[in-house]
């Protein structure tokens, strides 16, 4: 399908850095890919045109790290220490999980997102068929990776995880026009052995995937493996071999001058998660010094049991403000840079960055569309500025994912947003109340 884009305020790249900056043009998508940026062809004769006027075309949000099914215990543990919070109460509920739960929950996480501008996120969860079956029927771009937790290389139920997420990639890699990918995620430092860390670099290599993880969320996790290994979480996985692949990190909120530099050496990306952290009192991570030693940095929520909300809008505005209150530096994380990091960044951090994450000609037309007749966008005198300050998510108006429209005019496209509610609700009833 054609569609034209027509007069319309684009986020577009400029300059060495490549940070967005807006100015009036034409956009084209042809197929599932962007045909133009700038004033249409007088041959390219559109099936569908919408009208720019009012509207703010931006890449589609890219959720760096998120487990999407974890909308089915949203609101359910609030208000707690992370260690608490997660084997005091989220792991019970998850022993709760039966198949075709994961579904529903991945379907309601994918409306969310949808009505907030993301139009690829980077899972790590279980029940992997449900979780494709979501992808596939909603349109969704994601990046998906089955938690793996083994406590020795010889761990029967580790290596049957790590089988079961083997054969998944076999199965699932490249499907939906090549929408779905696979990483290979050891869970943490915490529950994964330095034998069974090395056994999944292994499987990733011979797989051709890269790795996904979480790393120094929390002070709790940083002194029970300086204890145990004498090293920092950072230390831990470098010495067993992890960043010899590419590797996403999540949160890294408590991190040394060495872990910096380990992650600039191994050419981590970091995958911030500031209202997660945030909410579960983990701090905030060290984002100033990253970007200054040359880190990648993507921006995620984590789940919605952490964060209660994956509006990747929302968690922009907490990136372009927490960095400058911590460092004491109004020009900490600018506008222009923070909509860089939520989409550019992604995009980077998943293998993706000759995809998706800015609007060029030849990139996968995954777009979002805001409607700037609200009055927190009025004066329209810094259209980047109030996206990040201002913006709340509903402003989202049309989503494209290879150049689907999934949100039309508010209206998704492909999902039964009542059903899904519904059947979210009856299963989160079931998860607490067993």
């Amino acid at each position: 399908m054609k569609i034209l884009l027509k007069n319309i305020y684009a986020a577009l790249p400029e300059g060495a850095s490549g940070f967005p900056a807006v100015r009036r043009c034409d956009v084209g998508v042809e197929g599932d890919r962007i045909s133009f940026v700038g004033e249409a062809p007088m041959d390219f004769l559109p099936e569908k045109i919408i009208d720019g006027a009012d509207r703010l075309v931006i890449p589609g949000l890219v959720n760096a790290h998120t487990h999407s099914p974890m909308t089915l215990l949203r609101h359910r543990a609030d208000d707690l220490p992370f260690m608490t919070w997660l084997f005091d109460n989220i792991l019970p509920m998850e022993d709760n999980l039966e198949p075709g739960d994961c579904y529903w929950g991945t379907m309601l996480a994918a409306c969310e997102m949808l009505r907030s501008g993301t139009t690829c996120f980077n899972d790590m969860y279980f029940f992997m068929e449900d979780i494709v079956r979501a992808c596939a029927g909603s349109g969704v771009r994601a990046v998906l990776s089955q938690g793996l937790l083994g406590d020795s290389g010889t761990d029967p139920a580790g290596l049957s995880r790590l089988d079961t997420a083997a054969s998944d990639i076999l199965k699932y890699n490249g499907a939906e026009n090549g929408r779905l990918t696979f990483t290979l995620a050891p869970h943490a430092p915490y529950t994964c052995a330095p034998e069974y860390i090395r056994l999944i670099v292994e499987r990733a290599r011979e797989l051709g995937v890269g790795l996904h993880t979480h790393i120094s969320e929390s002070r709790d996790e940083n002194a029970q493996i300086k204890e145990k290994y004498n090293k920092t979480p950072f230390e831990y996985f470098e010495s067993a071999g992890l960043f010899e692949l590419p590797v996403t990190a999540a949160h890294c909120v408590h991190l040394t001058e060495n872990d910096i530099a380990i992650a600039a050496q191994y050419h981590v990306s970091v995958a911030t998660n500031p209202v997660s952290n945030l909410k579960l009192s983990n701090g905030a991570a060290p984002v100033k010094k990253l970007l200054e030693a040359g880190v990648n940095v993507a921006l995620g929520t984590d789940g919605a049991a952490s964060n209660n909300s994956l509006n990747m809008i929302r968690e922009l505005g907490y990136l372009c403000l927490v960095h400058k209150g911590v460092n004491e530096d109004a020009e900490c994380v600018p506008a222009a840079q923070g909509l860089h990091i939520a989409t550019m960044g992604g995009a980077k951090a998943l293998g993706l960055a000759g995809e998706i994450g800015s609007i060029e000609p030849g990139k996968k037309a995954d777009l979002a569309i805001l409607n700037l007749n609200h009055s927190h966008f009025t004066p329209r005198s810094n259209l980047l500025a109030a996206l990040c300050y201002g913006a709340q998510g509903n402003e989202v108006e049309t989503v494209l994912v290879d150049g689907e429209i999934l949100l039309d005019n508010g209206q998704l496209t492909r999902l039964d947003e009542e059903r899904i509610r519904w059947e979210a609700q009856r299963i989160a009833e079931r998860l607490c109340n067993p």
